[in-house]
């Protein structure tokens, strides 16, 4: 078998098997033969070259992140910066869109799970996002079967057997075009050591199915091009920059042209809504457009302005597409992405179908179709699906307002959108508080958490798919109203919230929980767990930056050293 040997140990003859690791790399994680196929030596060599060569650089974006918190948290705004005024009023494109993604009108995503890789890329929709981020749970088990799946999915082989259903999943002639994003710049692999540190979980993400899937890729889904990918969580062009090195060293490693591997960048931070022309203009070889990241920029909100008490926001159902803030950010995106000849994406509908209650399933794909005919009318060139079943209205509102054209990059200009100003970008949102709000915020939370500590990134929670992103907004919130003592004043009561309060109000949404799931799932599963992580984020005297950063202490399980290396 490729990339890992067994061997036998007198004078016991018991068998043991190990990957084949290159100098300076280790492997934690259980082994597994189809796992060893990905861990090859070779890749772990692109992996731990990329490590190498970017770790200093990675380690200084994370810094100046640190920085602008530090401003931000002293009363600084973020802005545009004079320094690249130059960047943004200069008359440059990116490079034109590959054939194989000009159309890219809907497009769903998920995590790089088996069955859930067939049935986003048999769905209708134009492109399949697969996601080793915010949807997935970052087991080494998670991760080392996404890759695999991956890989098969790219071959073309890939199947699944049903045995509970009795049915088997195949992939159809015609498939939708593959992305796939990695983890962000933050997020460590703790379960692959380079140089004694753990690996960067982006770069493995990356490095891994880069090496596999490259050659195959551009026969198969990219028509001389690719691969494709998302890249989430920026905050600054300098982030981007590196991304890019990234690229053309893995490029050069495969021996194909520059500007061959091509991605679309999430703009979900506050910070870099003032970076989007900087940011093309790195990728400006490699780019495929700007996309609205927009559960994710709610929570980015919060935490760039969570020593702003001036700055609180209402109940995180009320913080939509509506709010001057956020439809700023979007018309932005639209008329940078179009000037830059780049798509420039929609945000997820994340409804997922009703199917016990016609008359509420019907009411949910409305607010889909009016969102997505708001956003195709402002100019957006596609939009993201959480579900398979909202596929087929989404296609109707953007056929009905694109017609034949693949895109609207050269029909809508937005030229309106060059007066929006950093005012309009920061715009306090309007609306109320409630102690509903707090109790959603808490009962998503716990519950989002509690899946995730069990291997699961994507959850059905309320008819809605919610993923880290929600959960965050949930955790924020909850943290910036207790901090603060705010009022809630969408009740007519004038509830202050109150760590008393609050702790109440978790202990009977936990007892809710448990009526709405029954006594023995919530026995079975980590919901005590969740409740005390998420509990000692909302409450903590200082916020994390990232929930997952502190849950994911509880899914790395490290194997014996020997098992690793041979």
């Amino acid at each position: 078998m490729v990339g890992f040997e067994s061997f036998v140990e007198a004078p016991s003859k018991e068998v043991k098997v190990g990957y084949d690791v290159p100098e300076g790399v280790d492997i934690r994680g259980r082994f597994d033969p189809d796992f060893a196929r990905i861990l090859s030596k070779d890749a772990l060599q692109f992996v731990a070259g990329l490590q190498r060569e970017f770790r200093g650089h990675i380690r200084y974006a994370m810094e100046c992140r640190k920085e602008a918190k530090m401003r931000y948290n002293n009363g600084a705004l973020p802005g545009f910066d004079p320094a690249t005024k130059y960047v943004r009023e200069g008359e440059w494109v990116c490079a034109a869109p590959p054939p194989a993604v000009a159309d890219r009108r809907v497009e769903i995503t998920g995590p790089v799970e088996r069955k859930m890789i067939i049935n986003a890329l048999n769905s209708g929709a134009k492109v399949f996002m697969a996601d080793f981020e915010d949807a997935l749970s970052p087991s080494w088990e998670n991760l080392m079967r996404g890759q695999v799946n991956l890989r098969d999915a790219v071959n073309g082989t890939i199947s699944f057997h049903d045995k509970a259903r009795n049915r088997v999943y195949k992939l159809n002639e015609q498939t939708a075009k593959l992305f796939v994003r990695p983890r962000g710049w933050h997020l460590p692999e703790a379960h692959i050591f380079i140089d004694g540190e753990p690996a960067t979980g982006c770069l493995v993400d990356f490095g891994l199915y880069f090496f596999h899937n490259w050659s195959a890729f551009r026969k198969t889904q990219g028509q001389g091009f690719g691969p494709f990918f998302y890249l989430p969580k920026m905050e600054h062009s300098r982030e981007a920059r590196i991304w890019n090195s990234v690229f053309e060293r893995a490029e050069k490693m495969a021996g194909i042209e520059k500007g061959s591997i091509r991605a679309t960048v999430l703009i979900e931070t506050l910070p870099a809504v003032f970076q989007m022309d900087e940011i093309l203009y790195e990728l400006r070889d490699h780019s495929v457009g700007l996309n609205c990241g927009r559960w994710d920029y709610i929570f980015s909100y919060v935490k760039t302005f969570q020593a702003h008490p001036d700055r609180l926001l209402p109940d995180r159902v009320l913080v939509g597409m509506t709010q001057h803030f956020m439809r700023s950010y979007s018309d932005l995106l639209i008329r940078t992405c179009h000037r830059r000849g780049v798509h420039a994406m929609g945000g997820m509908a994340a409804q997922i179908p009703i199917r016990d209650d016609s008359k509420a399933n019907e009411a949910a794909l409305d607010l889909v179709r009016k969102d997505k005919l708001r956003e195709v009318r402002a100019g957006h060139d596609g939009t993201w699906a959480a579900h398979p079943g909202l596929i087929p209205a989404i296609m109707e509102v953007f056929n009905d307002n694109m017609g034949n054209k693949a895109n609207q990059i050269q029909s809508v200009k937005r030229e309106d959108a060059a007066n929006l100003t950093e005012g309009d970008l920061l715009q306090i949102p309007r609306g109320v508080r409630t102690m509903d709000g707090l109790r959603l915020n808490t009962r998503v939370g716990i519950q989002y958490v509690a899946a995730w500590l069990t291997g699961t990134g994507s959850v059905p929670l309320y008819n809605l798919m919610e993923d880290a992103a929600t959960a965050e907004i949930s955790r924020v919130q909850n943290w910036q109203w207790l901090k603060y003592g705010v009022e809630l004043d969408g009740d007519g009561l004038g509830v202050k919230v109150t760590r008393d309060l609050f702790g109440r109000v978790v202990e009977e949404e936990m007892a809710r929980i448990e009526r709405e799931i029954g006594k023995d799932k919530f026995q079975k599963g980590m919901y005590k767990e969740a409740c005390k992580i998420f509990t000692r984020q909302c409450t903590a005297a200082v916020l994390d930056d990232f929930l997952t950063l502190d849950a994911y202490n509880h899914i790395v399980i490290h194997h014996p050293k020997g098992s690793s290396r041979l």
